[in-house]
């Protein structure tokens, strides 16, 4: 059984924001960032109609860009204090990320951050209050998704909180908001959400449900993301609202790896952070032509590149396609193809893949690779499940369908727990509903939406 999620409500087009004005309740308070949305009048714009609604309004400002655990823990503070009714986060993915988070601390005051980083484990949520989310950027569609990136800057590690608890009551999706963004900003969260659609459509995860939400936000974003980079309100407008599409398929269907190395590579470099849309940007093809060696990832690919209308007369030509228009879009939102063009250093970057952060192991017949998997690692704050607080990540476990049904890939995987544990509380992966059987047979546990291999 698989589960579907969306807000209850998403308003959307010129205006919505005056949508608050309906809101049933008593009081709100509205979370924020550094002041942009102050300075262009869309907060007092908020408090104004969440008066006209009958709500005593207060206001918890300066939501630091990837905010903080502590952050998190004096919102929710404010909001014990204030016990409001409605919580309304506004701006980019930081402030409507950090509320989300806040929401948990305000609702179950006694609750840990070490409990909720275990995706998919939060309480229930909706006893003190309901949440609305009003995006000012056209990237993270955080106003759609069950999802939520807090740092915890003692450790320096990013923990994408994720359980469908989180998704927002209201998404007020109003294209006024974003018609002030610096092109830059346009640039890189249009290629994230291009990103978002096209990992959607291609994960493991995916579904009738979300596959015509993510096609219809790659349409989008092609058509538009350059006029609207190129100041073009009506394209913005629409932007805005393929983002949005994106999010709703990605939070249901789940990302990718393109994904993922742009999280574990954003600070991993004294030559440069790297702004999360725009290592997506500079991920994507690559990522497609190594996924491409799956036949069935290979034949979404195949998919998108036919429906946007790109040129192709096999598979192979279409997913070159695919590639070769993201690599346009690039140089057209002057995204740089490598991370030696960003500016990152080669021996810096060698001496940051010596440090056995991640093992790939390729099998070979006659020549030809055959079958592939990898394991990187990470840490997260210890808890009851993973006391040594660290993780190892299985992924990109392939066989050529040549060489199936021979036991290549359980053999892979099996090697990898044996030789790179590296001293890990649990080991995780996703997989599909045909490698399921394999992988329980080898000790995983089945939770919610992955797998889970514990150690000791």
């Amino acid at each position: 059984m698989a589960r579907f999620t969306l807000p209850r409500d998403i308003y959307h087009g010129e205006g919505a924001l005056e949508e608050l004005k309906n809101l049933k309740g008593k009081k709100a308070i509205v979370v924020v960032g550094g002041g942009a949305m102050k300075r262009q009048g869309f907060l007092a714009k908020v408090e104004d109609y969440l008066k006209e609604a009958g709500m005593e309004v207060a206001l918890f400002e300066g939501v630091e860009p990837d905010p903080s655990v502590e952050t998190v823990m004096k919102g929710a503070k404010a909001m014990q204090e204030f016990e409001p009714d409605w919580i309304v986060a506004m701006g980019g993915g930081s402030p409507i990320d950090a509320a989300k988070a806040m929401w948990v601390f305000y609702e179950y005051p006694d609750e840990t951050f070490e409990n909720i980083i275990t995706p998919f484990s939060f309480p229930e949520l909706r006893q003190k209050a309901k949440f609305a989310a009003i995006p000012s950027t056209s990237g993270t569609a955080t106003e759609v998704t069950a999802f939520s990136v807090i740092t915890d800057y003692n450790t320096g590690i990013k923990y994408p909180l994720a359980d469908f608890n989180i998704t927002p009551d209201v998404a007020i999706v109003d294209p006024e908001l974003v018609e002030g963004l610096p092109q830059k900003q346009v640039a890189y969260t249009g290629m994230d959400a291009l990103t978002h659609a096209i990992e959607a459509y291609v994960s493991t995860l995916n579904c009738p449900f979300t596959d015509p939400l993510a096609l219809q936000a790659i349409e989008m974003v092609l058509d538009y993301l350059p006029a609207s980079y190129n100041l073009n309100m009506e394209a913005r407008e629409q932007m805005h609202y393929a983002q949005c599409l994106a999010g709703m398929a990605f939070s249901n269907a789940l990302l990718g790896i393109v994904h993922s190395m742009a999280h574990k590579t954003g600070a991993a470099f004294s030559t440069g952070h790297i702004t999360h849309g725009l290592a997506n940007a500079m991920y994507l093809p690559y990522v497609i032509k190594y996924n491409a060696k799956d036949p069935v990832a290979a034949k979404r690919y195949a998919e998108i590149a036919r429906f946007v209308g790109l040129g192709g007369a096999s598979e192979k030509a279409l997913i070159n396609s695919l590639c070769e228009k993201i690599n346009e879009f690039n140089v057209i939102l002057n995204i740089p193809a490598t991370l030696k063009d960003f500016g990152i250093k080669e021996d810096e970057f060698k001496e940051k893949m010596l440090k056995d952060e991640c093992h790939t192991l390729v099998c070979y017949h006659l020549n030809q690779i055959i079958s592939t998997a990898t394991i990187y690692y990470y840490d997260i704050l210890p808890s009851n499940e993973n006391p040594k607080g660290k993780v190892g990540q299985i992924t990109n476990v392939w066989v050529d369908e040549n060489y199936r049904h021979l036991g290549i890939g359980r053999y892979m995987v099996e090697y990898l727990i044996e030789n790179y544990q590296k001293d890990v509380g649990m080991i995780c992966l996703n997989s599909s509903k045909e490698g399921m059987n394999i992988y329980l047979h080898l000790g995983f546990k089945k939770k919610d939406n992955y797998l889970i291999y514990k150690n000791g």
